[in-house]
């Protein structure tokens, strides 16, 4: 029976890319040790592995970092995303990750609800708030006069956000740009918040760095947008994006 759930698992992921948390099989194998264990196992046979933080509300497949020189080559050809994805692709890419995930996780560490206007005294004993329940949206209109200029102008623009949604890393939604099912999973979140915001942009917060990234910076970073988009923009390169595992590399979109 394990065997029969984890290949249906596997094949599930493979067929829609993502799942989400509260599935059937998907709860099992985030609680279920000895299925995990085998889920893992089949997966490592395939050079791939099962993607899933406490932050996010979908899970998803990747390659394991261990085959990836061999699928993209040595380091001198380093292809740093499996998507297609140009650098001014990847800089909006990073700027939509630091304005919906990093003021989302803050919201999940601190028990808040979107809607809620304060923190509960007993929240903090209430389990970690659901992404959709957190996250909230930017707006184009504003995104697009912030960064535009920085970041291709509008039709350049335009054409990176609808890869980017085609991708599921975002969701459309008249003018607001809200988090997709791959937005906080296949950003390498521990190296890119290292390196973006207490590397690249730490001449724009204008603090030393630190452990946590409370919402106060994004805030800050927003407010200095061309400063911004030059830093990221000049960290592209130091972005890793987990390769995932129903994507062709040579592909512009997922297969």
């Amino acid at each position: 029976m394990i065997n029969d759930d984890s290949q249906i698992l596997i094949a599930r992921l493979l067929t829609h890319q993502t799942l989400r948390r509260d599935d059937r099989l998907v709860k099992r194998v985030l609680s279920d040790e000895l299925f995990r264990a085998e889920v893992d196992k089949r997966l490592l046979e395939s050079g791939l592995k099962l993607l899933d933080n406490v932050y996010a509300d979908h899970v998803t497949l990747a390659l394991h970092r261990a085959v990836e020189p061999k699928i993209f080559g040595a380091k001198d050809i380093w292809q740093n995303n499996n998507f297609g994805l140009t650098r001014d692709g990847v800089a909006l890419l990073v700027v939509l990750w630091a304005q919906i995930i990093l003021p989302k996780r803050e919201r999940q560490e601190t028990h808040q609800n979107a809607a809620d206007d304060q923190n509960d005294l007993f929240d903090k004993d209430k389990p970690l708030p659901r992404a959709e329940d957190t996250s909230i949206g930017i707006s184009y209109t504003a995104l697009l006069s912030d960064f535009g200029d920085k970041l291709g102008k509008k039709t350049r623009m335009d054409m990176n956000l609808g890869a980017l949604s085609r991708m599921g890393f975002i969701e459309r939604r008249g003018d607001v740009i809200l988090e997709g099912a791959l937005l906080d999973l296949l950003m390498d979140t521990d190296v890119l918040k290292e390196r973006i915001i207490n590397g690249a942009l730490a001449d724009v917060f204008k603090r030393a760095p630190v452990v946590a990234v409370p919402k106060p910076l994004v805030t800050e970073a927003a407010n200095d947008a061309d400063a911004v988009a030059d830093a990221v923009t000049d960290a592209v390169s130091a972005v890793h994006i987990e390769p995932a595992a129903d994507i062709d590399p040579a592909a512009d979109t997922p297969t």
